[in-house]
């Protein structure tokens, strides 16, 4: 299984990694190395994660306060949002209505 992100989702990442370089030299680097050990988790168990609606799910970052908005399709795993988890819970919805990265 691959896996891919929406722009909007891949324009998170971009911003929380510049944040927290920004903050602490490298920092942003190992958040960004947190995001890909969230992915290699997701893909090996996709189903094991908090269901939010029918075909999206959230798994959270153990070390920083985000979660990946993530559905399962058929031969990837489409990553929605790299949402701040104190942000308003549902700004990502919108996002449903377009499947393409």
């Amino acid at each position: 299984m691959t896996y891919a992100f929406l722009s909007p989702a891949r324009g998170e990442l971009q911003e929380a990694v510049d944040f927290y370089n920004a903050r602490q030299a490298g920092l942003g680097e190992e958040f960004a190395a947190e995001v890909v050990n969230t992915i290699h988790r997701i893909l090996a168990t996709p189903e094991s994660w908090a269901r939010l609606s029918k075909n999206t799910r959230r798994c959270r970052l153990r070390r920083f306060p985000y979660g990946l908005i993530y559905q399962i399709q058929a031969d990837r795993i489409l990553i929605v949002a790299v949402m701040h988890r104190r942000k308003k819970p549902e700004y990502w919805l919108a996002r449903l209505r377009t499947t393409s990265p």
